[in-house]
């Protein structure tokens, strides 16, 4: 333990939320190289090598938000109810890997994505009646899946 930080239980939840993207991205990185640079993109769609970092860092800070809570312990009130939301919509981000690029189904990745979005921003409510900051740092989170909503509907729309 350094300066109260459990740096097991850090970790932990870091590498717990890291393993999702790695999850996901085992369907995109067999789609990437063929079917999705066949895809017609939105103007605004960034570079492929954008995806990468943004994608670890938002799960480090995930990971982060995560311990926060889960450090107050299981007996606070709240704590295993946030967790498990947060559980929900870890699982939510990996399924849309595999319904975009495993199933290569845009409208579905779209409707599975906004579950997605309605569920961080439960966890961000309950994670706030917990702990402020790791409320806080979903937020990054929420916005970027935000935008990554807004691109799925232009690549189901531009490729119906």
């Amino acid at each position: 333990m350094v300066r109260g930080v459990n740096l097991f239980k850090l970790l932990v939840s870091i590498l717990l939320c890291q393993l999702a993207g790695a999850i996901g991205s085992v369907f995109t990185a067999s789609s990437l190289e063929n079917w999705y640079l066949l895809l017609e993109k939105p103007t605004f769609n960034p570079p492929s090598w954008v995806f990468f970092p943004v994608w670890v860092t938002l799960y480090t800070l995930m990971g982060i938000s995560f311990y926060l809570v889960w450090e107050k312990g299981f007996q606070k009130e709240g704590v295993k109810m946030a967790l498990l939301i947060f559980g929900v919509q870890l699982g939510l981000n990996t399924l849309w890997s595999f319904l975009f690029f495993g199933l290569k189904s845009p409208f579905y990745a779209f409707v599975e994505i906004i579950l997605l979005w309605l569920a961080i921003c439960l966890t961000i409510l309950k994670f706030r009646e917990i702990s402020k900051l790791a409320s806080y740092l979903l937020f990054p989170y929420l916005l970027w899946v935000s935008f990554a909503m807004l691109l799925n509907y232009y690549l189901w729309i531009l490729n119906s």
